[in-house]
């Protein structure tokens, strides 16, 4: 039973439509008090029949869901890093990546709010089978905490679940499965209630990815709390967490051997691209995917149960927002081999769905642009993506610290930044003029980035319509039983729907048990989520 809503409209509230983003000072968090409701975990309840989006199959024992998310990434974006795989690799036309093999549709993404959703509204939309407004995690249009299907999967199933993610693991969509605020800003509660002070108990038995400094006190270094707490040593005395820190303490983690609950975060805050990654540091996607779902299957072989499990392809949408087509392109085939291995899983467990598809696209991105008033040629440049070596991150980054440190100069600009960095020997005056005027102005080095960017964009002949978000439905890919219901166009909160179907879950009763908590009274003793009429600005 999902928390099925009627939503006909977009609403006109100008409280909901346009949302800023609130300074770390003024941040109010939804908290549920901890303590308030002592809830039972349920055994594993056998269920006769499933209903698939008004289809029935017959229920089977250790049913499985892998949810897989590509923020950001739209339909124009899989055409790009096709091409430019088939270019590279020197492949014929008919040569297709992972998901092209399991496209069944696609999804519809505006939010409860806005026709042009953001993260947290569409991860919403995932895990509680519901609209929310953009900047929800967890909570229907009135703030009211939503069951999701990760909490249903161990409270009433009594599943394994866990949560990989290149972002902060508390980033909007990994928060959107486990957690409940009115912000997504708010991560500090995030990670509260993701390590188990949650009225639900802990829910959550795995955790891969970035956002290391919303765990720490904030007398640490790198930290970015707001209060003393040191979460990690929370997560192991009171909740049992086993905390990996390193690249190296992940590689010795023994699937067979694994305790949970089990995080490992590798970064202060979101992972670095793959086409920066140090691999000696930070694993890849798909090492992490690979790991998670290798505890589990033994975990659940062990125990005689099934799991869920979100991968998320985050900054895939990143690189989208900075207008990067190299960091984009990189990000969007290390999913595909995520995707490759997670079929593979699919394959060898057959009673396992696969659900891969997006939030939201991002960037407007097309292969193909004009550049000036002449026509057209029909054509994009793989070759100039395929020299670039560094982020647009990386590089701005780069330059940013150099005007720290006044050690700024052409020649480190053009040789190694632009010619060595992003492959480009035909740099013109005028572009690097525009580094330069960065250097005094009072943008931020996310803005120095959309330059590096642009420099590539424009030789690939590769175009955007925007650094946020646009409301394009996104490509649906599914593999494994009763996905065939997923066929044709669907509403995002279809494939909360199906989960919750074909696990047997019940949505309606952990969003009641929420409710039945003691929740803090918000509006008095914490600022009230940002509610002017300035439009919102973040990633995802």
């Amino acid at each position: 039973m999902s928390n099925k809503n009627s939503y006909s409209a977009i609403p006109t509230d100008p409280e909901r439509s346009n949302i800023s983003i609130p300074s770390s000072k003024s941040r109010r968090r939804l908290y549920i008090t901890m303590g308030a409701v002592v809830v039972s975990v349920a055994a594993a309840v056998v269920i006769g029949t499933t209903v698939f989006l008004g289809r029935k199959i017959e229920d089977v024992p250790q049913r499985n869901v892998i949810m897989m998310i590509s923020d950001g990434f739209g339909p124009a974006s899989e055409t790009f890093a096709r091409q430019y795989r088939q270019y590279t690799e020197g492949l014929g036309p008919k040569v297709i990546l992972p998901l092209d093999e399991i496209h069944v549709g696609h999804s519809r993404t505006q939010s409860s709010s806005s026709l042009v959703t953001d993260s947290a509204a569409g991860a919403t939309a995932f895990s509680c089978a519901m609209k929310s407004y953009n900047g929800a995690i967890g909570v229907d249009p009135e703030e009211v905490p939503c069951g999701t299907v990760l909490e249903s999967a161990k409270i009433h199933k009594n599943m394994l679940t866990g949560l990989v993610a290149t972002s902060r693991i508390t980033h909007a969509t990994p928060g959107a499965f486990s957690a409940h605020v009115a912000w997504r800003d708010w991560e500090n509660a995030i990670a509260e209630q993701q390590i188990g002070h949650n009225p639900l108990g802990r829910t959550v038995d795995l955790m891969f990815g970035g956002g290391k400094c919303e765990f720490l006190s904030s007398q640490a270094v790198g930290t970015c709390r707001n209060d003393s707490r040191d979460l990690l040593q929370e997560a192991k005395e009171q909740f049992g967490w086993e905390v990996k820190l390193t690249k190296e303490e992940f590689d010795e983690i023994e699937p067979e051997n694994t305790q949970l609950p089990v995080m490992a975060l590798f970064a202060p805050g979101h992972m670095s691209y793959e086409i920066d990654r140090d691999s000696s540091k930070q694993p890849a996607l798909h090492e992490m995917a690979s790991k998670a779902l290798s505890i589990l299957k033994a975990k659940s072989q062990k125990e005689n149960k099934g799991f869920f499990l979100m991968i998320e392809g985050s900054r895939i949408d990143m690189a989208a927002h900075t207008n990067d087509p190299a960091t984009h392109v990189h990000e969007i085939l290390e999913y595909q081999r995520t995707v490759e291995l997670v079929k593979k899983f699919v394959d060898e467990n057959p009673t396992t769905v696969l659900i891969s598809t997006s939030d939201h696209e991002t960037g407007g991105l097309t292969a193909g642009r004009q550049i000036g008033d002449n026509y057209p040629e029909y054509l994009w440049y793989p070759e100039v993506i395929q020299k670039v070596v560094n982020s647009s991150e990386a590089l701005s980054e780069a330059w940013s610290v150099a005007v720290e440190n006044n050690s700024t100069s052409t020649k480190y600009l053009k040789e190694v930044l632009i010619e060595s960095g992003l492959g480009i020997k035909d740099i013109k005056k005028e572009e690097l003029q525009k580094v330069y005027d960065w250097n005094n102005s009072n943008k931020t080095v996310e803005e120095l980035a959309y330059v590096f960017g642009d420099m590539v964009s424009r030789r690939a002949l590769i175009g955007w319509s925007t650094h946020g978000h646009t409301a394009v439905d996104v490509n649906l890919y599914a593999k494994g039983p009763g996905t065939e219901s997923l066929r044709g166009s669907h509403e995002n909160t279809d494939i909360g729907d199906f989960i919750t179907d074909y696990l047997g879950l019940n949505l309606q009763d952990i969003t009641i048990k929420l409710k039945e908590s003691q929740l803090i009274n918000a509006q008095q003793q914490f600022d009230k989520r940002p509610t002017d009429k300035n439009p919102a600005v973040y990633h995802g």
